[in-house]
């Protein structure tokens, strides 16, 4: 006896093959009757014709059936090797920071090896011996590139998402702050912004005292690394003047034009760059020490009249001094919240007119 198919047949001698009659599909023969001649019975007394095993929807189990939820879809920076896997893409890797402080650091060093191989006082120095100056102008490019990666990657000062405990244990100082400047919550990421905080659509979060995202770090400056910025550009300002003092040096205008364009185009084009890096250097330095100097950020200075908590002051309500504004910022002296700040300018106005 043999079971085939959920039936038990009764082998004995087989008969000539012949072609199978069609099973019926009201009664509950096995189509092995034709084929055998011999009786076939259901195992266990299965009732009714015996209907084919419905087949799975895929054939790999883990792959589900159906559309793919937006979600559950591999993401553009992955792409598959095997079933069910994925693997970061070579193209993920090229993202505009990448891009920007590679740009930079090749620029950065490209400059630095044109000053070297041209007849410029650079080379001279070394020539004649003299190591110190060359020395000391590598040490400063590494320093203002180091400088610049450290800035470029940290931490501007983000706003947490969730609350920590030491901010929730300041009541005395939420308490300070007048009722009418709420703290607001950002409509992008539904965080509770502290004062002079502001979302940054680039970085997709809120940064504590917002100045400004700069695309050519491809980051946002804000509270915690804005004195680093500022130290940026004071030190960048000083390479960029000494390569443009070093590629004024090595250029020779009394040749012929096909002669000079030969041995000194690329100094000049380095020359003009440098001049055009110089202007742009100064120009945000002296900028950032005015806005340092009265403790003002760039999104304040520019867009006073559509932020609430200035809107309501003739002044700058968190001015005070000079001397003091300077040690705040670089130190971290006197420390304290910008509310409260806030608020002890409100009471100092009170009492004034109070008198």
């Amino acid at each position: 006896m043999l079971g085939l198919g959920g039936w038990e047949v009764e082998l004995g001698e087989l008969p000539a093959a012949r072609a199978p009659a069609p099973p019926s599909a009201s009664s509950g023969t096995c189509w092995l009757e034709g084929l055998l001649n011999r009786s076939c019975r259901p195992i266990g007394g299965l009732p009714g014709p015996v209907r084919p095993r419905p087949q799975p929807a895929s054939a790999n189990p883990r792959v589900a059936p159906g559309p793919v939820p937006w979600r559950a879809r591999p993401s553009e920076r992955f792409f598959r090797v095997g079933p069910g896997a994925e693997a970061m893409a070579p193209w993920a890797l090229l993202t505009p920071g990448v891009l920007v402080r590679t740009g930079h650091t090749v620029l950065t060093w490209g400059i630095t090896l044109v000053l070297f191989l041209h007849d410029t006082a650079l080379r001279q120095w070394e020539e004649q011996g003299e190591l110190l100056l060359p020395l000391t102008f590598l040490l400063l490019v590494l320093g203002s590139l180091l400088l610049y990666l450290t800035v470029s990657l940290m931490d501007p000062g983000y706003v947490n998402v969730l609350p920590q405990p030491q901010e929730e244990a300041k009541e005395e100082q939420t308490a300070m702050v007048p009722q009418a400047i709420p703290l607001r919550r950002c409509r992008y990421c539904m965080v509770l912004q502290p004062l002079r905080a502001r979302h940054c659509r680039e970085c997709r979060r809120c940064v504590r005292r917002y100045d400004h995202h700069c695309p050519w770090m491809e980051n946002c400056v804000g509270e915690r690394n804005h004195p680093l910025f500022v130290a940026y550009l004071a030190l960048q300002l000083v390479v960029l003047l000494w390569a443009l003092y070093l590629a004024w040096s090595g250029l020779r205008f009394f040749q012929p034009w096909g002669l000079w364009l030969w041995s000194s185009g690329l100094l000049f084009a380095t020359f003009l760059l440098l001049s055009l890096f110089s202007l742009v250097a100064g120009l945000l330095l002296a900028s950032h020490l005015y806005l340092v100097a009265s403790n003002t950020t760039t999104w304040e200075f520019i867009s006073s009249h559509r932020i609430a908590y200035l809107r309501q002051r003739p002044g700058n309500p968190f001015d005070r001094g000079l001397t003091r504004n300077l040690a705040h910022f670089f130190c971290g002296w006197p420390s304290g919240s910008w509310e409260t700040l806030w608020a002890e300018d409100e009471e100092e106005e009170g009492s004034s007119q109070a008198v």
